[in-house]
C-alpha cells in the first residue's frame, strides 16, 4: 500500500530502535509545536488570539524559554498578560455566589485561574494531532501486513502508551484482529519490560565489587530506559 502523508510519522517512529514508538511520536509533535509557537506564526493574529487566551503550562513554558527566542516569547507573554489582567479586572468585581447548604461556589476569579492553569496552547496542539497518530497505528495494523510485522518486532511500550493502545483497540479493532493485536501487545509489553528489568538488575549488580571487572552487557543505559518504560520520561 502506498504510504500516505499521515502514515509517515507513525512508520518512522516504529522504524526506530526505541523503547516506545508512541513516546517518539509524541516527542516529535512536542518539538514541532514548540518550534511552531516561536516561529513566524507568533506574529499571526489567529495564533496570538489563542495564545493570549489560554497561555502555556509550566512544562512547555520552560521548553519555550530554552529555545532562546527571548523577544518572541516576551511578545507572546506580554499580550497573554494583557488578556489575564483584563479578565481579572472584570471577574474580581463579581462576588462568589453561595452554592447551597454544604457547598460554596468558587469565586469567578478563582474559577478563571484554575481554568487557565489547566490550559496550554502547546498541549492542545500536540493532543489534537497525537490522537490522529494513535488512530493511524490501528489503521495501519488493520490494513498493512508489513506494519503488523513491524509492530510485532518493536521493543514494546511504556506503561502509559501500553494502556492507551490496549484501550483503543477495544473500539478500533474487532474480532480475530483485535484478539491478535492484544495478544501481540501484551507479549511485547511483558517481554520487553522483563528485558529492561533484567538490564536494570545487572546495572545494580555492577556496583558490587565482585562484579567490577564483569562486562556491563546492555545495562549502562538501563536507568533512563527504565524511566521511559515506567514513567514515559525521556532523560
Amino acid at each position: 500500500m502506498k504510504e500516505k502523508l499521515y502514515t509517515i510519522p507513525v512508520n518512522e517512529a516504529f522504524d526506530l530502535d526505541c523503547e516506545c514508538p508512541v513516546c517518539v511520536m509524541r516527542r516529535n509533535l512536542e518539538k514541532a509545536s514548540i518550534e511552531f509557537t516561536l516561529g513566524p506564526s507568533y506574529m499571526e493574529d489567529d495564533v496570538r488570539l489563542v495564545t493570549d487566551r489560554i497561555g502555556f503550562c509550566a512544562n512547555h513554558s520552560k521548553e519555550l524559554y530554552r529555545q532562546q527566542n527571548r523577544l518572541g516569547l516576551a511578545l507572546i507573554l506580554k499580550t497573554h498578560m494583557d488578556e489575564m489582567i483584563k479578565e481579572v479586572e472584570l471577574l474580581a468585581k463579581k462576588p462568589a455566589l453561595g452554592g447551597g447548604l454544604f457547598k460554596k461556589k468558587e469565586a469567578p476569579v478563582v474559577e478563571y485561574m484554575k481554568k487557565l492553569e489547566a490550559s496550554c496552547f502547546v498541549c492542545k496542539r500536540v493532543e489534537d494531532v497525537f490522537e490522529r497518530h494513535v488512530a493511524t497505528v490501528f489503521y495501519l495494523y488493520e490494513k498493512e501486513a508489513d506494519f503488523r510485522v513491524k509492530f510485532a518486532a518493536s521493543k514494546g511500550f511504556c506503561n502509559k502508551h501500553y494502556a492507551m493502545l490496549y484501550e483503543g483497540a477495544q473500539s478500533a479493532l474487532s474480532g480475530k484482529l483485535q484478539a491478535e493485536f492484544l495478544e501481540t501487545l501484551n507479549n511485547l509489553y511483558l517481554e520487553n519490560m522483563k528485558r529492561v528489568r533484567d538490564d536494570l538488575e545487572w546495572f545494580t549488580d555492577k556496583f558490587d565489587y565482585r562484579n567490577a571487572d564483569a562486562p556491563w552487557k546492555n545495562s549502562q543505559d538501563a536507568l533512563p530506559r527504565t524511566l521511559l518504560k515506567v514513567n514515559s520520561i525521556d532523560v
